[in-house]
């Protein structure tokens, strides 16, 4: 069994028992994968619409005040002629935290139901949620530098909106639900999961059981 945070492989450890090197509890699976998951994606779901709404970014100068949400801030870009820049912070900000919701809810779903239903292509899918998850804090990014580098007082000043909170906590959130998700469901039909789950919590019971015959032990006078 593999430690999931030193990488390190004991031979005859069971499910519950401590990595000899960091301490880390040894799973074979990832324990309570679909609740987490869904926890998490119902979140994201939740901060993914004022994420879209509210603005991100507030730009003051002399002649007033402007409310920048992603959408207005990809159609400026676009009017503007930067189509490039435009189709960047579109597809980065907007189509792949979309994207990736959508998948993560394919795979909860279709995971929970036991289904065969084209099990090596919801892998290579997971996989994909996992490399492009990293490049959707685009924005985030964007704001912050902004912020920091235009605080020309009395002139111009650029300032965080609610939004680019709402879509951190949005980007967070899927990486969470992406890290929650137990791949291997992919290939467990329903009788597979029920037995899984029989297995896991008898051999958690037995590593209870062997931490409290320690305890006890350690507990008795010399």
């Amino acid at each position: 069994m593999a430690c999931p945070h030193c990488a390190a492989v004991w031979e005859g450890a069971r499910d519950g028992d401590a990595c000899g090197r960091c301490g880390t509890r040894l799973h074979t699976r990832k324990p309570d994968s679909l609740n987490r998951t869904w926890a998490f994606l119902i979140a994201a779901c939740m901060m993914y619409i004022p994420a879209n709404l509210l603005p991100v970014m507030i730009t003051r100068t002399l002649f007033g005040a402007q409310y920048d949400t992603i959408l207005s801030g990809v159609i400026y870009f676009w009017v503007s002629g930067a189509y490039g820049l435009a189709a960047i912070v579109f597809i980065a900000s907007f189509l792949v935290p979309l994207f990736k919701l959508t998948v993560l809810i394919l795979l909860a779903v279709l995971a929970q139901r036991g289904s065969d239903w084209r099990r090596p292509e919801r892998a290579r899918l997971y996989h994909i949620v996992e490399i492009i998850g990293r490049w959707s804090m685009l924005d985030v990014f964007v704001v912050s530098l902004l912020t920091g580098l235009v605080q020309i007082q009395g002139f111009a000043v650029i300032q965080a909106g609610v939004g680019i909170a709402a879509f951190g906590s949005v980007v967070v959130l899927t990486m969470l639900a992406s890290l929650s998700f137990d791949p291997k469901l992919n290939w467990d039909s329903r009788a597979a999961q029920a037995a899984g789950r029989e297995e896991v919590w008898a051999d958690a019971e037995q590593a209870r059981a062997a931490r409290r015959e320690h305890d006890n032990r350690g507990e008795k006078p010399a």
